[in-house]
């Protein structure tokens, strides 16, 4: 539905348009199995701080062990 991925975008975008680093980590799954995700997002020239943030919630949560690895 292009309706919908227009009200997508809006969310996501004016991270790019400000110039802020950010990113998106797996955060659970609904009741029906779909993947759930947070998105993190900093001010100017903290991706190193973001990464740690990632790092400590995905070792905190045990939510990493939920996420099959990619295949190689």
């Amino acid at each position: 539905d292009p309706l919908q991925m227009y009200l997508a975008d809006i969310y996501t975008i004016s991270v790019n348009l400000a110039g802020l680093p950010g990113l998106a980590v797996p955060a659970g799954r609904s009741r029906a199995g779909l993947p759930i995700g947070m998105q993190l997002i900093g001010p100017v020239f903290s991706e190193e701080t973001l990464l740690r943030a990632a790092r400590m919630y995905e070792k905190a949560s045990g939510v990493a062990r939920l996420t099959p690895a990619l295949p190689a």
